[in-house]
């Protein structure tokens, strides 16, 4: 079965909430399986490695794995639910942080 890229979705944070892009790609089989997903959080000013990826989470490669900051490490890969969910609350972690001090 082909894999079709169902979700190509970007969205800007605007400079008050901490700036910088979020990424969430997914492609789906023809039965609805997740088979390739890519979510990333962009921001040229806290990283400057790897295109500029924070933070994000792929299976490119056969592997399943998170960047953070130019590096990257395996993950334990229970379900795409439940790495979106690592995701967000870490982008969100990363944001709140930064809105500290950031007027």
């Amino acid at each position: 079965m082909c894999a079709k890229r169902t979700i190509n979705e970007r969205s800007i944070i605007p400079k008050k909430r901490g700036n910088g892009i979020l990424r969430r790609e997914v492609w789906l089989d023809a039965l609805g399986t997740v088979t390739h997903y890519n979510l990333a959080y962009i921001n040229q000013e806290l990283c400057q490695q790897d295109n500029g990826r924070v933070i994000g989470y792929d299976n490119s490669h056969g592997e399943h794995h998170r960047h953070f900051q130019g590096h990257t490490e395996h993950v334990n890969f229970i379900s795409f639910p439940d790495i979106e969910v690592r995701f967000a609350r870490e982008v969100e972690a990363l944001l709140e942080g930064r809105r500290q001090w950031i007027k």
